[in-house]
């Protein structure tokens, strides 16, 4: 498991990195509870002010492996699975120290939502962010609707969630999805340098206004958002999901029916 993500720690700074390159860093379930053990990891680092997340290789992340079948077992099996993407935003958005995500290339489905459960987003300028979801007949889960809803507002949420597009991280950056773009190959290194302007302030008053802003703007999720896995469970049942699963692994355009 320590190989697929790492946790490097430099003086005041924390560095995640997933380190599936050949496989776009994609989220398998061993990859998803590794990256959980790191985000608790770095939480108990007094020493570390600021965490970076990034990804190796050319991609940051390419979302959920769909190669594991997460829609096999009873009903409860599926419902524990489709639970552990929900915890695995939660342990980073629990991280007390402010987070950055450095992304490089595609930020997919479930990467685009780590990169939104961070504080901040660096991007480079060639970088992208989708939620392709809805072409595999499923809804955004793990929470990560409340996450973009709160950076873009209602209308744009609609449009990256509900046409499941790729978003270039310029335009992202003027809508306020991503809050700093730049050269190809250098958002790591802008990214270090936030943590430096960060690492330098007082950490306990830092902590603590991340804290209260987070309480703050999550105070509904809790009561609402649980019910994601509980929706992908439900599509998870359908002709639609198949098809759109069966599309994917093919490389065509899926043919939604509605059941």
């Amino acid at each position: 498991m320590s190989d697929l993500v790492t946790l490097t720690l430099d003086g005041d700074l924390g560095i995640i990195t997933l380190n599936r390159p050949n496989a776009a860093n994609a989220l398998s379930t061993e990859v998803m509870e590794a990256i959980i053990a790191k985000a608790q990891a770095v939480s108990r680092e007094s020493a570390v002010r600021v965490v970076i997340l990034t990804g190796a290789g050319k991609h940051f992340c390419g979302g959920a492996d769909l190669r594991e079948q997460r829609d096999e077992g009873n009903g409860l099996e599926r419902r524990r699975r489709a639970r552990l993407g929900g915890e695995l935003l939660k342990a980073l958005r629990a991280i007390p120290q402010i987070t950055l995500c450095a992304v490089e290339g595609a930020a997919m489905g479930g990467g685009a939502c780590m990169a939104t459960a961070c504080d901040f987003r660096i991007a480079g300028e060639t970088a992208r962010f989708a939620y392709p979801e809805i072409d595999r007949g499923m809804n955004l889960q793990w929470g990560g609707l409340a996450l973009c809803l709160r950076l873009i507002g209602p209308a744009r949420t609609k449009q990256m969630v509900g046409l499941g597009d790729a978003f270039a991280a310029p335009q992202l950056e003027s809508w306020g999805y991503v809050d700093a773009v730049t050269a190809p190959g250098e958002a790591l290194a802008e990214a270090r340098r936030w943590a430096a302007r960060y690492a330098a302030k007082p950490p306990l008053a830092l902590q603590m206004i991340k804290e209260s802003v987070n309480a703050l703007s999550d105070a509904l999720d809790s009561a609402i958002m649980h019910m994601d896995a509980d929706q992908w469970a439900l599509t998870a049942q359908t002709d639609d999901y198949a098809e759109g699963i069966a599309a994917f692994r093919e490389g065509r355009e899926p043919t939604f029916t509605g059941n």
